[in-house]
């Protein structure tokens, strides 16, 4: 099936120009997808491969560049606060969803790693306007082992305001631990972009901050939600996804494990790896595109609480409904982040 792409710039309720983009069958769409990109990420260039595939199987898709990421307005990659992107992806998002042609269209929201939180607080907002999510190694939860003493939070909080923008959070080459394939790897890392200098003070803290809240209020989460995570990876947990699953209220949700996949799951593994996550995320849009009344996720028999387990049953694992005994968490990642002290607790 053939795509139409378009761009177009908006202004947000701050005045700064914002770049949208859009993927679009020719055909009808079956639903709206809404791209919700990771930190230092953009959606032309970087995402341009998830919006293709979802056009060619019928879906509208829709992208923003947050403000300073990307092709948008603002100091690169400086998040004053968090919910200014929130704000700005609902009001670009809806009046998307309100235009005459598409009223009738399902409306499914799609985050990888920051972009997962970013689409969980576009849902706390308004939790019956979406159908639901899909979640690719999404950042909601903090391991217990990085986490922050509250008296370093409390420090750096006192200094945010008056070098809010210092490039100081000291970070490792994530690209190298992101992306398997090694010319896909190359690639990214060629395209200007994305932001790829150290983590600003006040953009690390907002994230660490909306990591915390997004991990209190999981069980608020109530819409239906596809989320997939990489067992290889090296730069979120999938702990973290597991705790999502099992905390949240949704009567339908699924998570899938990917043994040795790394954390760029739609972008950085070999073209059969990224054919066969594609494979799952569309076939899971497709189920829940019809008018069928109520969807549940399938059972799987021999599920367990210990997620190393998972290694042991299929490379297609949808983990069961049933709540299992909660194990205290021993993680690696603070935001979705793995790596030690402040390295990774302020990152991403």
């Amino acid at each position: 099936m053939e795509v139409e792409y378009h761009e177009e710039y908006i202004r947000n309720s701050r005045g700064n120009q914002l770049f949208t983009c859009r993927w679009l069958p020719f055909s009808s769409p079956k639903a709206l997808v809404f791209l919700c990109h990771g930190y230092g990420m953009e959606c032309s260039g970087f995402m341009k491969g998830c919006g293709n595939r979802l056009a060619r199987y019928g879906y509208a898709v829709v992208g923003i560049d947050y403000e300073g990421h990307g092709r948008s307005m603002g100091a690169r990659c400086y998040i004053k606060r968090f919910d200014n992107i929130v704000d700005d992806c609902i009001s670009f998002f809806k009046s998307i969803c309100g235009q005459e042609e598409y009223r009738d269209k399902k409306k499914f929201l799609y985050g990888e790693s920051m972009g997962g939180a970013v689409a969980l607080l576009i849902h706390k907002r308004d939790p019956a306007f979406w159908d639901g999510a899909v979640l690719v190694a999404p950042m909601c939860k903090i391991s217990e082992k990085v986490k922050p003493h509250p008296l370093v939070i409390s420090m750096l909080t006192r200094v945010e305001d008056i070098i809010p923008k210092w490039k100081i959070v000291p970070t490792k080459d994530v690209i190298d631990s992101t992306f398997k394939d090694p010319v896909k790897r190359e690639e990214i890392r060629g395209n200007r972009l994305i932001y790829q200098d150290k983590p600003r003070l006040k953009t690390a803290l907002e994230m660490l901050r909306t990591s915390m809240n997004l991990e209190d209020s999981l069980s608020q989460v109530t819409l239906p939600f596809f989320v997939l995570h990489g067992e290889a990876d090296t730069v979120t947990d999938p702990e973290v996804s597991r705790a999502l699953y099992e905390r949240a209220s949704s009567t339908d949700k699924t998570m899938k494990l990917y043994p040795g996949m790394w954390h760029g799951l739609t972008s950085g593994e070999p073209d059969n790896n990224i054919d066969a996550v594609f494979a799952d995320i569309i076939a899971w849009l497709d189920k829940r595109s019809d008018d069928e009344s109520t969807i549940t996720a399938e059972p799987l028999q021999n599920s367990s609480s210990d997620i190393d387990k998972f290694k042991t049953i299929t490379s297609s694992i949808i983990i069961s409904e049933e709540k299992q005994e909660k194990k205290r968490w021993h993680g690696k990642s603070l935001c979705g982040w793995k790596g030690n002290r402040l390295h990774h607790r302020s990152a991403m």
